[in-house]
């Protein structure tokens, strides 16, 4: 049996940044992974600058090769009424394709790997994990998304929250001739609300990519939300009438209302497997890039792997992202007071769509990059 004195479940953004952060620790680390990469991955696909700095990307060179459309406007509408476009002057985040980006990251860490491998057991012996029967370790990181085993060994698996966010997109590479037809600009994602606020849909163009998706509350209507918007933007125009393929569907938790314990002894959770995406847009490679980085360091300065000594983490969450509150309605988290029928008016309100939404909501521009050594 391989002995590792760390072992990482899930090989996306938050497990391979933390192994990168792990490089100077000196600790023998391992990810496992049940698919190969480069994989496909279900996510709409932006990062802002912030993402790119915390990870020491230089956009300039990741761009070679590979798809990175500079964000500079975005398009914002609540469903059966018109958009209101913003433009921000400067690049406010990067169009990725989470296929490149993802086995990008993981390229980069240089720890052992167990790719295309599902983790099939895990059992405790003498203090340390044991995977498979095949890998032991001391500390076992849960980084495997929303289904990740590892949250299901702290008693916290899928379909025991009311307030799992479902979605549902497809990204395809455009013919010359639905380029030409698709109304909407690689510069410019478009975000339509729908008119209960329960969720929000997407028309991203990255360069000859296009992603559709739709992403809601409340799972059993989430195919006729969809249906009904991808009729309305082939209607109007903003997308190709022939889209080919299925959408794909994923699912995670909402920051402010999961419940799922982030550290246990000798088990810590980054990223989708915590549930951290952020509450009022549902974005999670900001949060699980930065989960990683804090759990690097905590790790770091650990005397051992006790619930008690890897608290600290949970308390670096809280001071990051804010105190969940057990007592909020499930969704979206949006105030009250937009829920009621001023929503529609300050859907078409340039101030409102691009301080509130975009800048506060989505891109978060008021919260400095997170540095490896916090």
């Amino acid at each position: 049996m391989e002995y590792y004195d760390i072992i990482i479940v899930g090989a996306g953004p938050a497990g391979s940044t933390l192994a990168r952060a792990l490089e100077d620790s000196g600790k023998r680390v391992l990810i496992i992974d049940k698919q190969a990469f480069p994989r496909d991955k279900t996510c709409a696909g932006w990062v802002t600058p912030a993402v790119m700095a915390s990870l020491d990307i230089d956009p300039g060179k990741y761009s070679v090769g590979r798809t990175l459309q500079p964000i500079r406007r975005f398009r914002i509408g609540m469903m059966g009424q018109s958009a209101v476009e913003n433009d921000h002057g400067d690049i406010v985040s990067y169009g990725i394709r989470r296929c490149e980006f993802d086995d990008y990251l993981l390229d980069r860490a240089e720890c052992e790997k167990q790719l295309a491998t599902a983790v099939k057991s895990i059992n405790r012996n003498n203090g340390n994990w044991v995977i498979n029967d095949q890998w032991q370790a001391p500390l076992l990181v849960g980084a495997g998304g929303h289904f990740c085993p590892v949250a299901r060994l702290l008693g916290d698996g899928p379909g025991k929250h009311e307030t799992v966010v479902a979605a549902k997109e497809v990204e395809f590479e455009m013919t010359p001739e639905q380029a030409r037809a698709c109304e909407a600009r690689g510069d410019t994602p478009e975000l339509w609300f729908c008119r209960d606020l329960k969720g929000y849909a997407w028309v991203f163009r990255k360069g000859s990519y296009l992603n559709i998706g739709l992403g809601r509350e409340d799972n059993h209507r989430l195919s006729d939300h969809l249906e009904a918007f991808v009729e309305e933007m082939k209607q109007s125009g903003r997308i190709p009438s022939d889209l080919p393929g299925r959408f794909k569907g994923h699912a995670y938790l909402l920051y402010a209302h999961a419940n799922r314990p982030l550290v246990d002894d000798g088990v810590l959770l980054i990223g989708d497997a915590a549930g951290l995406a952020y509450t009022q847009s549902g974005e999670g490679i900001r949060p699980a890039i930065e989960s990683a980085l804090m759990a690097a360091n905590v790790i770091k300065a650990a005397p051992d792997y006790s619930a008690l000594s890897l608290q600290s983490y949970g308390e670096r969450i809280a001071e990051r992202f804010g105190t969940r509150a057990t007592d909020q309605q499930p969704g979206f988290e949006v105030p009250e007071w937009l829920k009621q029928p001023i929503a529609s008016t300050l859907m078409r309100s340039h101030w409102f769509t691009r301080k509130v939404v975009t800048e506060k909501w989505f891109l978060h521009q008021e919260v400095p990059p997170l540095e490896v050594a916090v």
